[in-house]
């Protein structure tokens, strides 16, 4: 549960702007947020995303080495140069106390807790320092990449986090793969360290985003707009009378049909919130295929609606942050890279750092 007691809770004045002044001062005491040089580009990746460990990882449908193979594919086809990727720092226990209850991360020093919300049984028969060290760093190294993308954006328009969007995750609770609620950080740093006070949660994975949806249930600052299948996880009842704006997709939707509709929800956003900063949840389980999404949106389909949903921030000229989220199919990659190879070629960002070409 967030540090600050939510206004529907009975609470003395006193705690909850205590609790408020804590979170307050740790995101000021952060270092998440740093100054990247022009010579970078606002797209951010480390090695340390990328998690493996005696083939553990194959265990779930997630391809949890994507994140790498996005960024050799951008590479290897001469859009990115590795020198100007911006590498983050991993969130420490008293960043992710800015959102995390203290009981929470107590949680996942028991191995057992990590297995259920990474949903890998055999992880709970590790020891957790091997738990923490190969699943628990690479995700808050990934916490502290969609932190300092709202930093990135709000300088150079954009900013891409070769990772993250664990949009299952609250406060007090982990589930689908998402052990940190990663897109509530980035949003509350942002309220603090750069005085935005209207954010947009567009979230495009084939599965709602339940996690936001419960940490901001009452924040009028936050706007939501899910698009997702409600035929499938997390089946979260309670989290959808939290969306803004809801459009459920079902099984089966195909390309045209769900372009169209994401047409019209963006019209309808753009009418109902005037957003200062753009928090886009890119999740590529939306594909023909996905074992999990159980849509059927073409690869060009992706690309498609990644650059309606930049072109929507950059007519309104509002910063915006992307994340991959989910993606189960070893294909996602590849189609990642294609999207933000097509973004470059379109103009809508700039790969290249100012130090010369690529």
């Amino acid at each position: 549960m967030s540090t600050a007691p939510s206004s529907s809770t009975a609470v003395p004045s006193s705690t909850a702007t205590d609790a408020e002044t804590l979170r307050r001062n740790r995101i000021l005491s952060s270092k998440l947020y740093f100054d990247v040089p022009l010579s970078k580009v606002p797209l951010i990746y480390s090695p340390s995303y990328d998690i493996a460990f005696l083939g553990i990882e194959k265990l779930h449908p997630f391809d949890s080495s994507k994140w790498g193979r996005i960024c050799r594919f951008l590479i290897a086809g001469g859009v990115l140069d590795n020198k100007c990727i911006v590498e983050p720092r991993e969130a420490t226990k008293d960043d992710l106390l800015v959102v995390h209850s203290e009981s929470y991360l107590n949680s996942l020093k028991r191995s057992s807790t990590v297995s259920i919300i990474i949903e890998v049984p055999p992880v709970a028969l590790l020891p957790n320092f091997l738990v923490q060290q190969k699943v628990l760093h690479p995700f808050r190294k990934q916490v502290g990449g969609s932190i300092l993308a709202a930093k990135l954006a709000k300088e150079r328009g954009w900013a891409i986090n070769v990772g993250g969007g664990f949009h299952h995750c609250s406060g007090d609770k982990g589930g689908g793969f998402c052990v940190y609620a990663d897109i509530s950080l980035c949003i509350h740093y942002a309220f603090v360290q750069l005085h935005i006070s209207r954010v947009m949660i567009i979230d495009l994975d084939a599965h709602q985003g339940n996690g936001h949806e419960k940490d901001f249930s009452d924040d009028r600052r936050v706007y939501i707009l899910d698009m997702y299948n409600p035929e499938i996880y997390p089946f979260d009842y309670e989290a959808r009378r939290y969306i803004s704006q809801k459009v459920e997709v079902a099984s089966g939707t195909a390309t045209d049909e769900y372009l169209a509709k994401l047409d019209e929800a963006l019209k309808v956003a753009g009418r109902m919130f005037d957003p200062e900063l753009v928090l886009y949840n890119a999740g590529t389980d939306i594909l023909d295929g996905d074992p999990l999404g159980r849509l059927k949106i073409s690869p060009d389909g992706i690309t498609r609606r990644d650059e309606k949903v930049f072109r929507f921030s950059r007519e309104r000229n509002i910063p915006l942050v992307m994340l991959t989220s989910g993606g189960y199919m070893k294909s996602s990659a590849r189609v990642i890279a294609d999207s933000i190879e097509n973004l470059s070629k379109k103009g809508l960002i700039d790969v290249v750092g100012s130090s010369g070409k690529v």
